[in-house]
């Protein structure tokens, strides 16, 4: 469990798994981020984050003032068959009514101190579609640097989706 200010992160239960489905089918949210989920999808998401070994995983986003999931991030290993396999990725998703609120920055801070504490990792990246300007600036705001020598098309979208035209951002250790 990480705790912030505002927010406690932590493995997320069944009962989450509604609030965590409402944000994942959220048309707005996933615009670029690739597919609305169904109920299937999500329990897939949420089984493949579970955790990947060595403490890495992705945790709800809790909301202290009201208890309220109203996200998900985590550390990860880098995607496989890309540019970023063998390296830790930064991954976040965050309600659109918790948008504009500092709480994807505040919760990825505390991943990023667990993961600086918690692993050898050398830098920790995160990617994104290239026309995603909100997750850039995100990406930014927590120090990292765009490395364009590790941008990529990913495999998980057609070559002619907007979304397969992925920039790669870093962070390194402190």
């Amino acid at each position: 469990m990480i705790e912030t200010e505002r927010l406690i992160l932590r493995p997320p239960t069944t009962a989450d798994r509604a609030a965590l489905h409402a944000i994942w089918s959220d048309p707005l949210v996933m615009a670029d981020l690739g597919s609305v989920k169904s109920a299937a999808d999500s329990d897939a998401t949420l089984a493949r984050h579970a955790n990947y070994g060595d403490g890495l995983g992705f945790h709800a986003v809790v909301r202290r003032s009201d208890d309220a999931v109203i996200g998900f991030c985590g550390l990860k290993p880098g995607a496989p068959a890309t540019p970023i396999a063998g390296e830790i990725e930064a991954g976040w998703i965050i309600a659109r009514t918790a948008w504009r609120q500092g709480f994807a920055l505040e919760a990825m801070r505390g991943v990023l101190a667990w993961g600086w504490a918690n692993t050898r990792a050398a830098r920790v990246v995160a990617i994104t579609a290239r026309r995603n300007a909100k997750s850039r600036a995100m990406m930014e705001r927590l120090g990292m640097y765009h490395l364009p020598d590790l941008d990529f098309l990913h495999p998980q979208f057609t070559v002619d989706d907007p979304l397969a035209d992925v920039v790669t951002y870093a962070l390194p250790r402190p």
